[in-house]
């Protein structure tokens, strides 16, 4: 990556956890430029703002799975739509304080999904996924 920032979007209905994942992300020497939403509705209208633009669209995103008005399922279903106008790929990581096997199985049947973050996020773990995706050595 050159010296653009890597924009990572949060979308988690607890506000406490998205102000401490943007804490626990700053603490890594990469540049980022996080981002917030409180639920998938909120997350699919951001990336459907930024549809043409895809400096603006994130690189990574962390998903909670329940949230209230729209969960992380039906916002995979929906991302999974408008997926071809996208005009990068994104890096989608399920962030769940769920603990069912289920959970963690059916997150594996999306294509679109790398992951499946256990809560809390910590430092170690984004590290772990920024080295799988060879953002840092």
């Amino acid at each position: 990556m050159e010296n653009k920032p890597l924009q990572i979007l949060i979308i988690d209905d607890d506000e406490i956890n998205n102000f401490i994942a943007a804490r626990l992300i700053d603490k890594i020497p990469v540049k980022t430029l996080v981002s917030t939403r409180l639920n998938g509705l909120e997350g699919l209208n951001y990336i459907k703002t930024n549809l043409n633009d895809a400096e603006k669209l994130p690189d990574i995103i962390f998903l909670d799975i329940n949230m209230p008005v729209m969960n992380g399922w039906e916002f995979l279903d929906e991302y999974e739509q408008i997926k071809p106008q996208l005009g990068k790929e994104i890096c989608i990581n399920m962030l769940s304080s769920s603990v069912y096997n289920d959970d963690i199985a059916k997150a594996k049947t999306y294509h679109t999904v790398n992951k499946f973050i256990s809560k809390p996020l910590t430092v170690e773990k984004i590290k772990e996924l920024y080295q799988s995706l060879n953002i840092m050595a």
